[in-house]
């Protein structure tokens, strides 16, 4: 892998992939944009990717295709699609992983990484998360709605020379990231933000910062996070319920660079009409918590109430 200048593939050309694949092409690397949303692809194409919000507007040449076929090469592929096409998407660029190619999961919730192995190799996999945060506003529009830090590492833990790697290239072309020995508590932490305030958001069409005003549904958030600790906690990941809580207001808190002022992505998915990634974000830890006998009453009412909303549109939800 070049080490100054990697190619890079991001799977999944959303809000977050847009964002990430505009910063590093602005930055200088050899970007492709892979994704379905064929209007999307197209207005890139012909008019490149505009990002408008924080850092000023502008508009960044930067390739996208929805055809995995016509990609040759690349080094690193950035994996931002919805948790639930990652079999499918993993699949399409399979051809793609020789040698030294790696791939990271930027993805909310937990899971990701082993769907992505089982297809890739898990030795491929590195896991990642950012607390960036972004939508779509238009086919070829994304905003960004701030400067906040993404990290990756190993899976298995320790700080190895490639994560090192990808993290000096992304911070050197306009992503600051850093590299984790621990990442596996970072993810830890970042989920526990996405738990407090995903399906809130989702179910009342509030932003974080409106949904702390209320203090019912304050103490709501502050419930599921708990659980969601406590689950950590009986998987081997030491979070406090202070450190939690302090994750949460940090998220709140745009004074201080956080995203308070945005809806969360499933708000996003459920006006849309869109499956979304409560299984991933919220099932995943509610599992873990039958596992290890830690009861998860929030999550369990949070998982119903929006699976119940999905059932307005889904045929099968």
């Amino acid at each position: 892998m070049p080490v100054d200048q990697p190619s890079i593939v991001i799977v999944g050309a959303g809000a977050m992939g847009s964002l990430f694949g505009g910063l590093l092409a602005e930055g200088g690397l050899d970007v492709t944009l892979l994704d379905i949303w064929r209007e999307h692809v197209e207005t890139i194409n012909e008019n490149g990717l505009r990002i408008v919000g924080y850092g000023g507007e502008r508009v960044i040449p930067v390739k996208a295709t929805s055809d995995a076929a016509t990609i040759k090469a690349a080094d690193v592929f950035v994996f931002q699609c919805k948790a639930l096409s990652n079999e499918d998407a993993a699949n399409s660029v399979k051809h793609l992983f020789l040698g030294e190619t790696a791939a990271v999961s930027f993805q909310n919730g937990l899971g990701n990484e082993e769907v992505l192995g089982r297809v890739l190799g898990p030795d491929k996999i590195l896991a990642g998360l950012t607390a960036q945060g972004a939508v779509i506003e238009a086919p070829g529009v994304v905003r960004n709605h701030g400067d906040l830090p993404t990290y990756l590492g190993e899976i298995g833990g320790g700080l190895s020379a490639r994560a090192s790697a990808i993290a000096e290239a992304f911070n050197a072309h306009g992503l600051p990231t850093e590299a984790l020995a621990d990442v596996k508590r970072a993810k830890w932490k970042k989920l526990l933000g996405n738990i407090g305030f995903s399906a809130v958001s989702g179910t009342t069409d509030l932003n974080s910062i409106a949904i702390m005003a209320v203090p019912e549904m304050k103490e709501t958030v502050f419930r599921a996070v708990a659980e969601a600790a406590a689950v950590a906690r009986a998987c081997g990941i030491d979070l406090s319920d202070d450190e939690s809580r302090e994750i949460l207001m940090k998220m709140a808190d745009v004074s201080g660079g956080g995203t308070g002022t945005t809806k969360s992505s499933l708000c996003t998915d459920l006006t849309n009409h869109r499956p979304t990634e409560v299984d991933f974000i919220y099932g995943t830890v509610a599992r873990l918590g039958r596992d290890h006998q830690v009861p998860t009453p929030t999550l369990d009412t949070l998982i119903s109430i929006v699976k119940g909303l999905e059932s307005h549109y889904l045929a099968n939800p």
